[in-house]
């Protein structure tokens, strides 16, 4: 089910941004075979299972892709897939004798999915990295932050998913695009680098106009102004208060009580309203204040935990969180009027559905024994 239902992909096994595409191709109904090393069965942290999310929806195999055998089985799915997605470093799959040029030989129309940090050519390209490493580079980190205090990570949202992992799928969509009315495939080199540069492009052209300080903390979307802040409550939860625009914020002060307080709309206020705005909220606790501010124009919601976010009423109306074998999280998005994704599939360990998996792919039992014995096939031994 989904909008990508026929889509034949090829993940070769990392962690980072493209388990994280590969589950969003999954999630709209392409049907993702994940080849793993043998030995390397968990992303990241070590974890049950059924908590890894990032592996939900598609099958793994695997594949010694270091024999020859290894990197000739992964070619037989290559030449059927419509798109390949790697994360190593530049020229490892060149090694293994699965680059590209020899990729878009066996199967012209093949979307070669390139991801890494610092992209595939520059002084950097073969440095080893990670996502604050990337979105350094980029202004992005510079620019988050309280005023006064130092740069402030966030998790690994900008680099790894945002710049990585979401332009990833961008990029290998379009590229999809062009082979259908071409006939020919392309390689699609995304680095988290240029997705991360590519987010910050409205600040860019804030910048270069002389309307964005580079003084963390002194803008209207980075904590600089009262308006577009988050204050704690007397019970030490927080609300989001967000009325950027005149009349959003009148909304806002009319409800917190303080309707004679300055508008702000000079910088010279900030600090007078800000002071108003702190004092008044710690008044009363969060729920208190939702009461007051819910279902209204003044742009303030609760800052909700990972445990509430799928408990707040707009979210489990639409849906937003699904618990998938005892596990809450992110449902597929976004969403198709005609073609609704499914459900996704709980991850699986690794070659748990050997046979089934690879029938899909046109490998029967005795392909599937064959390939055991050449040594490019190393299943669990539990299998």
């Amino acid at each position: 089910m989904g909008p990508l239902e026929g889509l034949k992909v090829v993940e070769l096994g990392g962690i980072g941004p493209v388990p994280m595409c590969a589950m969003m191709l999954a999630d709209q109904g392409a049907m993702v075979l994940r080849l793993e090393r043998p030995g390397t069965n968990e992303l990241g942290v070590p974890k049950p299972l059924r908590f890894d999310l990032l592996l939900r929806g598609r099958s793994r195999v695997t594949v010694d892709m270091k024999q020859q055998a290894g990197a000739d089985f992964a070619l037989s799915l290559i030449a059927q897939a419509d798109v390949l997605l790697e994360g190593f470093r530049p020229g490892t799959t060149e090694r293994l004798g699965l680059g590209p040029d020899i990729c878009l030989e066996r199967n012209a129309r093949l979307v070669y999915g390139r991801m890494s940090g610092w992209g595939q050519t520059g002084p950097l390209a073969a440095t080893a990295g990670h996502d604050a490493n990337y979105i350094a580079l980029t202004g992005a980190l510079h620019a988050i932050g309280r005023a006064g205090g130092p740069p402030v990570i966030p998790l690994n949202l900008v680099g790894d998913f945002g710049g990585g992992a979401l332009f990833l799928a961008y990029g290998v969509l379009a590229a999809l695009h062009s082979a259908r009315l071409t006939g020919r495939g392309q390689i699609v080199d995304a680095a988290m680098v240029d997705g991360a540069a590519t987010l910050m492009t409205p600040f860019f052209g804030l910048s270069a106009a002389g309307l964005y300080s580079e003084e963390r903390g002194t803008n209207v979307l980075d904590s600089g102004a009262p308006y577009y802040d988050v204050y704690r409550c007397s019970d030490g939860q927080f609300l989001a208060v967000a009325a950027i625009e005149r009349k959003f914020r009148h909304e806002f002060l009319e409800r917190l009580g303080v309707p004679d307080a300055p508008d702000a709309s000079r910088q010279e206020d900030w600090e007078q309203l800000r002071a108003i705005i702190s004092q008044r909220i710690a008044m009363r606790s969060r729920n208190d204040w939702m009461a007051v501010f819910d279902g209204s124009d003044a742009c303030v919601a609760p800052v909700l935990s990972m445990k509430e976010a799928p408990l707040h009423p707009h979210n489990a109306f639409r849906e937003t969180f699904v618990e998938i074998d005892g596990v809450v999280q992110p449902a597929p998005a976004p969403r198709f009027s005609a073609t609704p994704a499914g459900t996704p599939a709980a991850p699986r360990r690794p070659d748990a559905d050997l046979h089934e998996a690879l029938a899909k792919w046109g490998q029967g039992p005795a392909d599937v024994a064959r390939w055991i014995q050449l040594g490019a096939l190393a299943p669990q031994a539990s299998v």
